[in-house]
């Protein structure tokens, strides 16, 4: 069962207006049919893509960061430049066989 938490605020909800200048991530994530989650660890690892209201407070968007958002997006792996490189489990990993000469 989802906490309400979640129903507030993890949720993709249609903004009023598809073209309004500020979006909250919550109208953002609907409007670039992505994850409320995945759009907020985006915005934390470019925070100039987005703005507050207020000290620590909503996070909104406007139209020219959204524009910038899906072309990141659309660029191809959103993974690229990660911190941290995933392990590769030893069933993914191909062993390589020797060419006959």
């Amino acid at each position: 069962m989802a906490t309400k938490a979640y129903e507030l605020y993890g949720v993709p909800t249609p903004p009023d207006d598809p073209e309004q200048e500020y979006m909250t991530v919550q109208e953002s994530a609907y409007v670039l049919k992505c994850s409320v989650s995945w759009l907020r660890r985006f915005l934390r690892n470019h925070p100039k893509l987005c703005g507050r209201n207020g000290h620590g407070g909503r996070i909104t968007t406007d139209r020219e960061q959204r524009a910038a958002i899906h072309v990141a997006r659309s660029a191809g792996d959103p993974r690229k430049g990660r911190p941290v490189s995933r392990r590769r489990s030893p069933r993914t990993a191909t062993a390589k066989t020797p060419v006959a000469p």
